[in-house]
């Protein structure tokens, strides 16, 4: 029996092959079955004939502009849920006694309306990853197709001076999947330089996409690698070689150290020369002048000018009665 099904088999494809021609393995034939299409011109033109031969003929010319046409892997069930409702919408028109001549391009234009509707995938971010996001399905052939980028990248390389801190950032430059990603760090030591997966071993306590390390010491030159992973699959691989150097000499440390306080030392000098006085209209404008000692100095001022209008306006009543 399972021979007889697989000798079956063969005929309906050659006949699917010779029928809907080069140009036809496009959407149409992705999404809809060869019974499908029987069925639609069997209603059109009856089940034999000439008649039938040019519906099939028609039908596969309609379509075959479609035949290049790219999709995001994702929405292959939006497109396969359009084709099977314009399979009903071509049954009806059938057995309404319609033209198969005018049903073929209105469905075509209308699938490749909804077509350009659909999300788009994105680009392929190179060198390295894999990037689901970017995924997309071609009608011509059927099939699906990733970015053809290897799963490691390319190695950076990181020189940091003895005693001072090393900082690793496991990041990509395209999308990753928001749910369910983690992240593992390795390490090959002894100063080696590689991406050859066996000369690591794990660090158990290293978690998320940031690592640093600090101080760094000799026995820290090697290689870092980090894997970032998609419910448990390997998305990408990034590798860092450490290079770490001697500290410089004593004296020159000590001058570096010298140079430092002066520079530190230098706006302090500058602020004690120069000290912020601001006027009266910049102590009414800025509330935050408002000092302690400020605030003193304001009352003050008013005080004064409080007793010169009451001490003038008594100099004037009194020789104004005195006159009198």
């Amino acid at each position: 029996m399972a021979l007889l099904a697989q000798d079956s088999a063969v005929p309906c494809a050659l006949v699917a092959l010779t029928v809907f021609r080069a140009p036809a393995w496009a959407c149409l034939i992705c999404f809809t079955s060869y019974k499908e299409r029987t069925r639609i011109c069997q209603i059109f033109a009856g089940k034999q004939g000439p008649e039938l031969d040019k519906c099939q003929e028609a039908f596969s010319s309609a379509f075959a502009d479609l035949a290049d046409i790219e999709i995001n892997y994702d929405e292959r069930s939006h497109l396969h849920d359009a084709f099977t409702q314009m399979t009903h919408s071509l049954q009806e028109v059938a057995a309404a006694q319609g033209s198969f001549n005018v049903a073929f391009p209105d469905a075509a234009e209308k699938m490749r309306k909804v077509i350009m509707k659909l999300k788009g995938a994105q680009a392929c971010v190179p060198p390295c990853g894999f990037q689901d996001v970017a995924r997309r399905f071609l009608c011509y052939g059927c099939y699906s197709k990733a970015c053809n980028f290897p799963l490691d990248c390319p190695v950076q390389d990181l020189t940091v001076t003895r005693g001072q801190q090393a900082k690793f950032s496991c990041t990509v430059n395209f999308q990753l999947p928001k749910e369910e990603i983690t992240y593992s760090w390795k390490f090959a030591g002894g100063g080696l330089r590689t991406q050859d997966q066996s000369y690591f071993r794990d660090i158990p306590r290293a978690q998320g996409y940031l690592a640093r390390i600090r101080p760094v010491q000799p026995t820290h030159s090697g290689t870092f690698s980090c894997s970032i992973l998609h419910d448990q699959r390997p998305v990408a691989r990034l590798y860092f070689f450490l290079n770490v150097t001697s500290a410089p000499p004593r004296g020159e440390l000590e001058l570096q150290v010298s140079f430092r306080e002066v520079l530190r030392w230098a706006p302090k000098e500058t602020e004690t020369l120069e000290p912020w006085r601001p006027s009266l209209g910049e102590l009414l404008a800025r509330p935050e002048a408002l000092t302690p000692g400020n605030q003193c100095l304001l009352a003050a001022l008013a005080a004064v000018a409080s007793a010169s209008a009451t001490l003038m306006v008594w100099v004037f009543f009194r020789w104004y009665f005195k006159g009198n």
